[in-house]
């Protein structure tokens, strides 16, 4: 049994024993070294029930504790209602030596046995290098696939390329326009373009290839940043030591007909609608407090759209669960893909949505906004090349997804 199971059963029968009825005892770390190696809010939730003072409540409920001398070092309260461990050295120390005598086969289960699992993570636009601010979802999502396989699961790492819509075309208008410019002909750089010296590059490749021979809006100038950025980003991952079993592409679900057939199906259901020159999920008749925009009034889909068909795609796989490694931008938005999917009578219910927080870059001890776009970043090549793969995953889940990460450049 895990040290917190042992705790929460020992302050379970403990309350019980006082007459109390605990619904949901919780131990977290203690945020301070002064109360303990970890600690219980209980007495606060039972407060209110009881018309006692948890502080009071905590004392009863300590001396009620069977505690294990073997394990316990201290338990004490501290205001205004916890109650807090010490555990002991010896307890760790022989959990250490535990872990290095089962070596990588620790905390290994079958739970998965016979189980597939789909990880979705990274999924990072293909519109320039992979930059720390996709290193903390590279890093989580081949943990959490690392985790799932040491429990019998067996799993497929997968990465989603948003290799469709209006930030592909300011890719391919960008390197379009840095061509020009390196061939002497005059050609407006894109409002919103990529700035990095690597499109510059990819400029620069093209002109060794193919000269100056390429005219205006060739597909090209795109289809050859996507092929070139791809490669690195791939480049990137193995060197943090991460390989993917799958490449799914965006643009597939428009070329295949999934997007249209989709739209239809919630077309039929009555879901969807015209306004203002827009077309509108009618989110509102399945719970939500507003509609949401599904195509622009530019005609250009909204991220639900294709995500709703990819998601149907992975469900349709058959895989006994799927796990989508998100940035916390994503936490008002992905519940309506989980909507549509569940309008559209599929099953939802073993699809896991893990949310982390950002990475904060700072200089000079300033925070430093991370743009793609305006080549404010630094690449996970350079940060891998500095201090190794290994030192790059341990920064990484070092703190909990829902902590903030800074990342000091001094």
């Amino acid at each position: 049994m895990k040290l917190k199971e042992i705790l929460q059963r020992q302050l379970t029968e403990a309350a019980e024993k006082e007459g109390y009825t605990p619904h949901s005892v919780v131990i977290t770390s203690s945020k301070d070294e002064k109360h303990g190696d970890l600690s219980s809010s209980l007495p606060l939730s039972l407060a209110k029930a009881a018309k006692k003072s948890p502080m009071e409540i905590a004392e009863t409920i300590i001396g009620k504790i069977e505690i294990d001398d073997q394990i316990v070092a201290d338990i004490f309260p501290s205001p205004p209602g916890f109650i807090n461990f010490i555990i002991k050295a010896s307890y760790y120390q022989s959990l250490v030596s535990e872990i290095i005598k089962a070596g990588n086969t620790y905390g290994q289960s079958d739970k998965g046995k016979n189980k597939t699992a789909n990880v979705e993570f990274v999924s990072a636009n293909p519109t320039g290098p992979l930059t720390i601010g996709h290193g903390r979802n590279a890093v989580i999502g081949d943990t959490v696939a690392n985790i799932l396989e040491n429990h019998g699961y067996k799993v497929t790492r997968e990465y989603y390329f948003n290799d469709a819509g209006r930030q592909m075309r300011l890719l391919g208008q960008s390197v379009e326009a840095r061509y020009f410019e390196l061939v002497g002909k005059e050609m407006e750089f894109p409002n919103d373009g990529y700035e990095g010296n690597y499109i510059k590059d990819i400029a620069q490749s093209i002109l060794d290839e193919h000269g100056k021979s390429l005219l205006p809006s060739d597909p090209l100038f795109k289809e050859n940043a996507e092929k070139v950025i791809f490669a690195d980003i791939e480049n990137s991952l193995v060197n943090l030591g991460i390989h993917f079993d799958q490449f799914t592409n965006e643009k597939t679900f428009y070329e295949n007909g999934e997007i249209d057939r989709f739209l239809e199906e919630l077309k039929a259901k009555n879901l969807i609608y015209e306004k203002d020159d827009a077309t509108w999920f009618r989110t509102t008749e399945l719970g939500k407090d507003q509609d949401r925009v599904y195509i622009k009034s530019t005609g250009e889909p909204t991220y639900r759209v294709p995500d709703t068909a990819y998601h149907r795609d992975k469900i349709n796989r058959g895989f006994d669960l799927i796990i989508d490694i998100f940035g916390a931008d994503h936490a008002d938005t992905y519940p309506d893909v989980l909507l549509a999917l569940e309008a559209l009578e599929l099953k939802t219910d073993h699809i896991r949505v893990l949310l982390y927080q950002f990475v904060t870059l700072l200089r000079n001890g300033e925070k430093i906004k991370m743009s793609t776009r305006k080549a404010n970043f630094i690449t996970m090549n350079e940060l891998v090349n500095e201090v190794s793969a290994d030192v790059v995953r341990y920064f990484f889940i070092m703190r909990g997804m829902n902590s903030h990460l800074n990342f000091d450049m001094d």
